[in-house]
């Protein structure tokens, strides 16, 4: 259903950035997928591909990380047998398709895509990817979970940027619907179209969007976000009453501060600092109380507090 949708967009977009056009093959096949990077991202990501049946690899350069994952993996497939979603085989089924490695020449050689979900760091993205452009294979696609950065830079540190583009999916990956498929200058149209394509596989609804700063969804939450941020830090209301001002006055299903906590609070300080940078307007200047909390260490559910306190988890 989503799929004629999202081709509609990428066409129209494609169209704007002047993108060749080198087809589309009639049915895209996806076997052997490689998620780099362990963290809450990768790991989402990785859980959403075997979900759909995909043979997927995740790959960290930390033994650890990789270990942390497969736990939390574990208990996030749980979460969805407990809330009916999944199956205990299906679960069980998907956990086994999943396997990890430090190693990247392993497992990236074969892939029909590799999904970088690393650090937000332009330099260290680019260091992966002119890596991943040597050992994969000619016809990979080399998508970016990037939230906010530029894709075209991703790209140039490439031999082959009409292969890269954006595939940025939501925190938490196995609940959210929404994947933006973000389609820089030098990107083929093949590539955006293999990219809705995959994502409508693995369940995801795409968008498609040009490469700007902080694209669509960035842009807007994290305006919006900084904005509560200031209402808090202004005494305006409490931090549960601005997010039930916009769960229930907007139809928002979470308010903007306990969304803040859960992307992490000094991911969202590094994101509107790039995006005050790039756009140069006030919208996205950095509020005190948020760089108050990220230097003391509040970041939000993965310390336990931000604008809320939040359980410890296992």
């Amino acid at each position: 259903m989503h799929e004629k949708e999202s081709q509609l967009s990428s066409k129209n977009v494609l169209q704007c950035i002047g993108a060749s056009d080198a087809g589309v093959d009639e049915e895209t096949v996806v076997r052997h997928v490689v998620v780099v990077g362990a963290g809450t991202m990768g790991r989402g990501i990785a859980q959403v591909a075997a979900v759909a049946g995909i043979t997927t690899f995740l790959v960290d350069v930390e033994d650890a990380a990789l270990l942390r994952a497969q736990t939390q993996i574990q208990d996030t497939l749980a979460g969805s047998v407990t809330r009916g979603k999944l199956t205990s085989s299906e679960a069980e089924t998907a956990f086994d398709r999943i396997r990890s490695t430090v190693t990247l020449g392993d497992v990236v050689p074969g892939a029909e895509l590799v999904v970088e979900a690393i650090v937000e760091n332009l330099a260290e993205k680019r260091a992966l990817f002119s890596e991943l452009d040597t050992i994969a294979e000619s016809d990979a696609l080399l998508a970016t979970n990037t939230s906010s950065l530029s894709v075209a830079s991703i790209a140039s540190a490439t031999r082959s940027p009409e292969r890269v583009v954006g595939m940025h999916f939501f925190n938490p990956a196995h609940i959210m619907k929404l994947v933006e498929v973000v389609a820089h200058s030098s990107a083929s149209s093949l590539s955006i179209e293999r990219a809705t394509e995959m994502s409508s596989l693995m369940g995801k609804h795409p968008i498609v969007v040009r490469d700007s700063p902080g694209f669509a969804s960035s842009r807007l939450g994290v305006v919006l976000g900084l904005e509560a941020m200031r209402m808090l830090q202004e005494d305006v209301a409490s931090a549960e009453d601005i997010d039930t001002a916009m769960e229930l006055g907007y139809g928002h299903s979470m308010g903007p501060l306990r969304v803040s906590d859960l992307v992490g609070l000094d991911v969202r300080l590094s994101v509107a600092e790039y995006l005050y940078e790039k756009l140069g307007t006030a919208l996205f200047e950095p509020p005190a109380i948020l760089k108050k909390k990220v230097r003391v260490g509040e970041l939000g559910k993965k310390t336990g507090k931000g604008f809320y306190e939040w359980p410890k988890t296992s």
